[in-house]
């Protein structure tokens, strides 16, 4: 990036405080629900660390599904507040298999709550989430669903679907900032979040944000909120309603498809059936003679975004990014592009216009 003065962005004046209710019904209709939404300054991993530490308590079991990393904090910060958690911890890089929760909701009769990802940005794997909340509701289970990557690559119906709790940032699919994130809180949730070792007086508590927020009538956030981050909100959310949420879905699944014929093409192995695999990024797995750092640094194209993937069992994965304002023709040809030149380059060319032509396809329909 060129060096450019940024003392524009000083000065800031403050958000309406007016709007923030406006923001957080905006929110509320991306979300497909009428629960509460709570408006957290900060980025998701906050969100997600509050609604743990509210919620969790000597005497309550949870089963918490782990697919990455973040599903691992969920469940140390659930231990730390003397919850009994039960990890259920997927194949590495691979989604948890509908089977296995049941298992376990069936050996855990007394589980009380149920925790997971929707779409894994880190590996690229999508969970069955509406098969899993449709379990848990049968069994009486509250849901926490961390939708920080799915919100705008995938439909989030939290009412239709029953999801107690849902955590989402618009830095992702939304296009938006990283600062700022939301949750939404069902009647059910917020009799669960009332207990005696609930956190008080904390950035942690969503107790205090009901009370300082919610119930003094939406009005000025407690704290000192960062302008900016509320700003950019707003316009991201303007860009967003424009285009529509059900089109912002559709382009990124397009993307995706695109994506993936191409790399088809190039003969690439795919790390997931499509099926499996979320709208946001690709996870393709590398020949076992390619070195990932080498290839990464060779695949850093001009307006390509080839990054490696995290978390256990990604250790020969590479991901292409097709998320938020990269969901598109011109940014899914980049990709394909750089990731045909890093393979040339490791001595595995491929059909390189084949690829233009099943990504050209997709898009001509």
């Amino acid at each position: 990036m060129p060096d450019r003065n940024w003392s524009h962005l000083l000065d800031v004046p403050a958000f309406p405080p007016e709007r923030y209710a406006k923001l957080a019904d905006r929110l509320a209709a991306l979300m497909r629900t009428r629960n509460d939404v709570l408006l957290i300054q900060a980025e998701a991993v906050l969100a997600l660390e509050a609604v743990a530490t509210s919620l969790a308590r000597p005497g309550m079991k949870a089963l918490n599904i782990v697919t990455s990393p973040y599903g691992a904090w969920f469940g140390d910060w659930l231990k730390r507040g003397g919850s009994d958690v039960v990890n259920l911890v997927a194949e590495p890089a691979r989604p948890i298999a509908i089977e296995a929760v049941r298992q376990q909701l069936d050996e855990h009769p007394d589980i009380a709550m149920l925790s997971l990802v929707h779409a894994e940005s880190a590996t690229g794997i999508l969970n069955p989430l509406e098969d899993i909340v449709r379990l848990a509701r049968e069994r009486g289970v509250l849901t926490i669903v961390d939708a920080v990557a799915s919100i705008g690559g995938h439909a989030l119906n939290v009412d239709a679907d029953g999801i107690d709790i849902a955590v989402i940032g618009p830095q992702k699919s939304l296009a938006g900032p990283a600062g700022v994130s939301a949750i939404s809180v069902s009647d059910r949730a917020w009799a669960m979040l009332q207990h005696e070792s609930a956190p008080r007086n904390s950035m942690l508590s969503l107790l205090d944000q009901k009370e300082q927020w919610l119930e003094t009538g939406r009005g000025a956030l407690p704290g000192t909120p960062a302008p900016l981050e509320f700003f950019a909100l707003d316009a991201a959310l303007e860009r967003l309603e424009a285009e529509g949420i059900d089109a912002v879905e559709a382009r990124h699944h397009l993307a995706a498809e695109a994506t993936r014929d191409a790399l088809r093409a190039l003969g690439a192995e795919l790390w997931v059936d499509d099926h499996l695999a979320s709208a946001l990024v690709t996870a393709v797995k590398l020949p076992a003679d390619i070195d990932r750092s080498n290839f990464l640094q060779t695949a850093r194209l001009d307006g390509a975004d080839i990054g490696a993937a995290v978390g256990p069992g990604s250790d020969r994965l590479v991901r292409l990014n097709h998320t938020g304002q990269r969901a598109s023709k011109e940014a899914v040809r980049s990709n394909i592009k750089a990731f045909a030149h890093a393979l040339e380059f490791q001595g595995h060319s491929g059909p390189v216009e084949k690829a233009f032509e099943a990504l050209d396809a997709i898009y001509a329909l």
